[in-house]
């Protein structure tokens, strides 16, 4: 067994659950890794991952060491779990939940409500591909899939408007309230969801200065050590592995907010703490190029 093999090994076989991936758990580098994050993210407030694109002999590494194609690709107490598609089957039926430990929680059939205009289009379609069950997807991002698909293990039956929709229990506990209608004028579908997050607000170097001024403000650098070397917005912190452990801990209606260089990352860090639950979450505008610009001058 070569040394990226051994380190790999000792990884392993050294954390309960580890998660090779590409990118960070603050900050994803591609949307599988940050589906598997975001699952993760919700049944544990701990857990240990690889970003493979910072070294690239782990990158091809971890694929030799587990027989598998493709990253991410998650262990639980040093078993081989499977990649994307197979944690979203595992964490839909409730079995991930059993490995991880975690209590599966019950989740009831949501309450939907179908317009007349969606129900006549569908019902049209189901008629054309001889087809009468409806697969109802609400992914942890709040992203949508609707199509004619076959029941599961796990899936929760709902009948609205004349129709028979499925949803796995991880988009039944997304959609309760959810409403569909149909937008002729557009030719498409237009969802309500009361479940969907609020957006990263934005907020100016200006004031974010004058609430640094008054105190208490949950401010996070996303860069690397390196680049906050060269320069910080004072008051922040970096964030690392442990900053984010304790930030998860808060309460989820604790005001955060994040900065990075011009403010690309720290939005995608920021959208990351509204997907966890966080309700009131800001990007610094500009990042610390503005602030230095506009603040620090």
């Amino acid at each position: 067994m070569d040394a990226t093999q051994q380190k790999i090994d000792q990884l392993v076989k050294g954390n309960d659950v580890i998660l090779f991936m590409k990118g960070t758990r603050v900050f994803p580098q591609c949307g599988f890794s940050a589906t598997v994050v975001q699952l993760l993210d919700e049944l544990l407030p701990s857990y240990e991952t690889v970003n493979v694109l910072a070294d690239a002999d782990m990158r091809q590494g971890i694929k030799t060491y587990s027989d598998w194609p493709t990253i991410p690709q998650l262990y639980v107490k040093g078993e081989f779990i499977g990649g994307c598609d197979i944690v979203k089957q595992l964490y839909a039926t409730g079995e991930l939940q059993k490995q991880l430990g975690v209590t599966v929680e019950e989740v009831k059939a949501p309450t939907i409500r179908v317009s007349a205009a969606a129900a006549e289009v569908l019902k049209q379609a189901a008629a054309q591909e001889g087809a009468d069950t409806l697969r109802f997807e609400v992914g942890p991002q709040f992203q949508y899939g609707l199509g004619f698909g076959q029941e599961q293990p796990g899936d929760l039956v709902v009948e609205a408007a004349g129709l028979r929709f499925v949803f796995d229990r991880g988009s039944a506990k997304r959609s309760d309230g959810l409403s569909l209608d149909y937008d002729a004028a557009k030719g498409g579908f237009n969802i309500d969801n009361p479940n969907a997050p609020p957006g990263v607000r934005q907020i100016s170097t200006d004031e974010l200065a004058a609430r640094l001024a008054a105190g208490g403000v949950h401010l996070y650098d996303v860069r690397t050590p390196e680049e906050r070397a060269e320069g910080y917005i004072p008051g922040s912190k970096l964030m690392t592995a442990a900053v984010r452990d304790e930030v998860m801990a808060l309460p989820k209606d604790t005001p955060l907010y994040f900065s990075c260089r011009s403010g690309g990352r720290s939005q995608q860090a920021a959208e990351g703490f509204i997907r966890a639950g966080f309700r009131e979450v800001y990007n610094v505008a500009g990042g610390i190029l503005a602030w230095k610009g506009e603040v620090a001058r």
